[in-house]
């Protein structure tokens, strides 16, 4: 597992793009951010095999955190008020 900063770009035509300022190959969307967010996976995995493929490493940014290390997230959280 990695972790790697998405960002969501709401599109004008409706649903998300999604991308990552750390992995610039990576690039998927879908209808809602729920759907977005899960295409994310297969979009990860098409970079890990694009890296793969060119012998290229990972960026260190985004290797899982030691044991005991502190990981933070951000998350769109939605209100029904």
């Amino acid at each position: 597992m990695y972790r790697v900063p998405l960002v969501f770009t709401p599109q004008p035509e409706g649903g998300y793009t999604v991308t990552s300022p750390v992995l610039p190959e990576l690039l998927t969307e879908g209808d809602t951010l729920e759907e977005a967010q899960a295409n994310v996976r297969d979009a990860f995995e098409a970079v890990v095999e694009l890296y793969v493929e060119q012998g290229r490493l990972l960026p260190a940014s985004i290797s899982l955190p030691a044991p005991g290390e502190v990981v933070w997230s951000r998350a769109l959280v939605g209100s029904a008020c």
